[in-house]
């Protein structure tokens, strides 16, 4: 059987177990057992928050090789807006798009383009009404994505069901591929250029398996650290920037949703500020919203942490970007020339089921009472020290069967003081 892919690895020899990552989890996926932390992957979703937190770099991210491109006589990068961030002191957007050639690609697609024809897609959307559920949210970012289906189910019908700009720029890129170099599909390599290890491990884990115009995944900072390498002599700017402002908006947080005029928006970046806002979504608090942007990495892709420059450096970088050399680029080159169903994903949001505390009503239900039992009995203080997140996961923990030898170091002072033996 196949190994599962995991785009975010731990090195065990180099993890001290210092317990920032834990801290650090937005769902509570890590624990740190015995001087190691461990990553419980059915509930992981990819965010990156562990990479950014661990000083010792024990946790990271994985990616395909620049080596796979030898395996194609036709490559073509499929380039994200946010990399024009990546070089503060270049403003001349040609410049990095036509750069790619000279590190082995034959073809340039911006992915800012399918975020042009999607934006048009999305006013048309909202202005039929041609939606299930409000308020309808962004399924942009995978790491959200990921969170809502597992998590908060009663949400995903409320997830867009048009295909993301990453897969609806996969298909048009390989399209416009076949038609210039007039090679069959089976010699043409489509690659994304990918600025977190939340979109490898969605293109990785067959998230696109209907598409297949993905033959491959690298890192936007590796990407960078060649084009840097590149002298800008060298050079060729035959090929002009085809994506309006409103597509490269998308880079940042608030771009896609100040595409979609007349309606009521919410915009929201950072991890923790989206699991907020979930919260009060499910609680049916935010019922006059039309659409909800969300990106697990502040700032938006800009900041994700396969990027190489400060995510507030490439964020005003872009902006500039917009407002200068691509003041001329207000309209939209590519054209809604395609059926609907083009542009429309073919499968179902799918719910998981991982943090429920067992498959059996009756058993959950014995569980919970004693998780609540073995609560009463800690401090309260969420100190992780005992290797779990808060004193609520150690408690399910030791329910389950997971805590081994943990013991809670807040009861142990106690019962010291009060000269007594700790149980937990």
């Amino acid at each position: 059987m196949a190994e599962t892919f995991r785009a975010v690895t731990l090195d065990a020899d180099k993890c001290k177990g210092c317990i920032n990552c834990m801290r650090k989890c937005p769902v509570q996926a890590i624990r740190v057992r015995n001087g190691k932390a461990s990553i419980d992957y059915d509930k992981c979703i990819s965010c990156g928050n562990c990479i950014r937190s661990c000083p010792n770099r024990a946790i990271s991210a994985r990616y395909d090789s620049y080596d796979i491109l030898n395996g194609y006589s036709y490559r073509v990068a499929l380039l994200p807006s946010c990399m024009y961030g990546q070089f503060p002191h270049i403003y001349d957007a040609k410049l990095i798009l036509n750069s790619l050639k000279n590190i082995g690609f034959d073809h340039v697609f911006e992915v800012a383009r399918a975020s042009d024809i999607l934006s048009l897609l999305k006013r048309e959307l909202f202005i039929m009404k041609d939606y299930k559920e409000a308020p309808v949210i962004s399924n942009v970012c995978p790491a959200c994505v990921e969170l809502i289906c597992s998590r908060y189910h009663s949400l995903a019908d409320n997830l867009l069901d048009f295909l993301p700009p990453l897969g609806v720029a996969a298909k048009l890129a390989r399209e416009e591929a076949r038609g210039k170099s007039g090679l069959p599909d089976g010699d043409i390599g489509v690659f994304y250029l990918s600025p977190c290890p939340a979109k490898v491990q969605q293109i990785k884990s067959g998230y696109y398996s209907n598409i297949k115009e993905l033959s491959g995944v690298l890192s936007i900072g590796e990407t960078c650290k060649k084009l840097n390498l590149v002298d800008v002599a060298d050079v060729r700017t035959d090929d002009d920037i085809k994506a309006s402002n409103m597509g490269i908006a998308w880079s940042t947080c608030g771009g896609e949703a100040s595409n979609i005029p007349n309606t009521k928006q919410l915009a929201v970046d950072g991890i923790e500020s989206v699991v907020g806002v979930l919260k009060e979504l499910e609680d049916g608090k935010l019922k006059d919203i039309d659409f909800v942007e969300m990106r697990a990495c502040q700032a938006g892709c800009v900041g994700g942490v396969l990027n190489i420059t400060n995510t507030f450096v490439a964020k005003s970088k872009i902006h500039t970007l917009r407002k200068t050399v691509l003041l001329n680029k207000n309209n939209v080159t590519d054209k809604v020339d395609k059926p609907q169903e083009f542009y429309k994903n073919n499968w179902k949001w799918e719910t998981k089921d991982v943090f429920k505390l067992d498959g059996n009503v009756l058993k959950a239900m014995e569980k919970m009472s004693k998780i609540e039992t073995i609560l009463k009995a800690l401090p309260g203080l969420d100190c992780g020290v005992c290797g779990s997140p808060t004193c609520r996961t150690f408690a399910e923990d030791i329910v389950n069967g997971t805590a081994g030898d943990s013991k809670c170091v807040g009861r142990i002072n106690e019962s010291f003081r009060a000269g007594k033996n700790a149980r937990l």
